[in-house]
């Protein structure tokens, strides 16, 4: 029975690997969303800031990673928040200065923050560094800061034009929040669906181990871009 679970696990980390190149394909900015900022007001920032974490893949991903063993729902909000306030503070404060990294280079940073939590959940600081895993909150509060910057490199890459920018900013920052909390609703269901049930272990497994193959992938491709010359 155990191998025959260990075999559906490695089928299905192979379609998650095979699925990184597209899931790095579906993450950009495009000639529709610089239309609708253009032509729909403030509340186009909104829409256009919802649709970019709801299809931010990376960042939800790592958000699974935080609340796979969150037992309940006061945890959940407890550690969503921290990273909110994280990634709000250096989305709103980086545009609003002009700040600007590469992207290529902080979305591999972000990669490795997905490679990060699927690591620690599978157990990876005590079975192989052999030491305690870092404080949670301090972590998922540090990697809201870099995920707000990637957030912040995606809005600077429209043309959001010189009036209104702090407005502007405010709500795409405020449609990112809406975003988040519409992917994670149904993920935080199928968790607590699976949780207790027969097939847990496999679950765990098979969640966690795409975490760490998929942000091994998505850093190999971003750093690929890095290098590449696309910075």
């Amino acid at each position: 029975m155990l191998l025959k679970s260990t075999a559906r696990s490695h089928y299905l980390l192979l379609l998650l690997f095979l699925f990184v190149p597209t899931f790095l394909m579906a993450h950009g900015v495009s000639p529709t969303d610089q239309a609708w900022l253009r032509e729909g007001g403030l509340g186009a920032y909104i829409l256009v800031g919802a649709k970019h974490m709801v299809t931010g893949y990376d960042h939800i991903l790592f958000l699974v990673g935080v609340i796979f063993f969150l037992e309940n729902f006061k945890d959940v909000v407890k550690f969503v928040t921290i990273f909110t306030i994280g990634h709000s503070i250096t989305l709103i404060g980086a545009t609003h200065l002009g700040i600007r990294v590469d992207e290529h280079l902080i979305d591999a940073i972000i990669a490795l923050s997905v490679l990060y939590k699927g690591f620690e959940n599978l157990g990876g600081f005590p079975k192989i560094l052999n030491t305690k895993s870092p404080n949670l909150l301090a972590m998922v509060f540090g990697f809201g800061l870099i995920h707000g910057l990637g957030l912040s490199t995606r809005l600077q890459s429209f043309d959001i034009g010189t009036e209104q920018i702090l407005a502007k900013i405010v709500c795409f920052n405020l449609g990112v929040e809406l975003g988040q909390i519409t992917a994670l609703i149904p993920i935080i269901f199928i968790i607590r669906f699976w949780k207790g049930k027969k097939g847990y272990d496999t679950f765990h497994l098979v969640t966690n181990w795409g975490l760490v193959i998929i942000g091994i992938g998505l850093f190999i491709l971003q750093m690929k871009g890095y290098l590449g010359g696309g910075h």
